[in-house]
């Protein structure tokens, strides 16, 4: 069922991101602890990050390995300084190909896009109802066959379709045809999402069953322990936010409400919307 992990703070490199703590991205990816489907995340990854000073669509990095195999992440996640990074880890879904237009973080223009969950029988339900929303030109963008490509893309149609629609407003009315649609159809959508332009994040835990994937949230944690910081790999916690599929270390991680829209901007301001 895939693993997710989002950073906004203060410059931080990969490597103690993705790394330096006891449960990292690296060993979820074959020892996860919480996923409701699989036992691996062994088809792939892929990190986004951004430099907001020189550019301002973000730099991506994919790979169909597992991400522990990946001989040149470790000195590249050295060398990579951020504020604002997304990072993924695949198990892919039954049917979907395992090649590099699949591996996420999907990226339009200066936004970038991590999908942990589904949408069951994708294929047979909704891919023909999402693909004829779409404009020409998003239809033609859409590279891969994966549901999570298909959802950006929908997301991207409801925030293009309006010019004065924020992107927390095109997730909402997505995720709420989503639900519609997948009542007609006869079928279930998991969705938790980060959007990011490098400046904030947009996140979800959706589900039209009765539970979602794991997500928790750790945010200006300036209460941690000697221990606890040394679990942390020396991520500075007191200005920054991190969203997770599973906790990265030992601290004040909160369970991300079901059903739900937080934004984080700049200034980790968190705003919260139940669906």
């Amino acid at each position: 069922m895939c693993r997710l992990l989002a950073y906004l703070g203060l410059s931080i490199s990969l490597e103690k991101l993705l790394y330096n703590h006891e449960h990292s991205l690296i060993t979820q990816s074959y020892q996860p602890q919480e996923m409701i489907s699989g036992t691996v995340n062994v088809d792939g990854f892929g990190i986004g990050w951004y430099d907001t000073q020189r550019q301002k669509e973000p730099f991506t990095y994919k790979n169909t390995l597992p991400i522990w195999n990946d001989v040149n992440l470790p000195s590249l996640s050295r060398y990579i300084n951020s504020k604002c990074i997304l990072a993924y880890i695949r198990s892919a879904t039954a049917g979907q190909a395992l090649d590099f237009s699949n591996c996420q973080p999907f990226q339009y223009q200066n936004l970038s896009f991590v999908h942990n969950g589904k949408i069951d029988n994708f294929r047979q339900t909704l891919y023909r109802p999402i693909r004829t929303q779409l404009s020409d030109k998003l239809y033609e963008w859409v590279a891969g066959t994966t549901d999570s490509e298909h959802i950006f893309a929908l997301i991207l149609h409801e925030w293009q379709s309006s010019s004065g629609k924020s992107l927390e407003q095109a997730l909402q009315v997505t995720l709420l045809k989503l639900r519609d649609w997948a009542k007609k159809y006869q079928t279930y959508i998991l969705a938790n999402i980060v959007i990011s332009d490098g400046n904030k994040l947009i996140i979800s835990r959706f589900s039209t069953t009765e539970s979602s994937p794991s997500l928790y949230w750790l945010a200006e944690d300036d209460t941690l322990t000697a221990e606890e910081n040394r679990s942390s790999g020396s991520l500075p916690m007191n200005n920054a936010f991190v969203i997770a599929s599973e906790p990265l270390f030992v601290g004040n991680w909160t369970t991300f409400p079901e059903n739900s829209i937080m934004s984080v901007g700049r200034n980790l301001e968190i705003k919260i919307q139940q669906l």
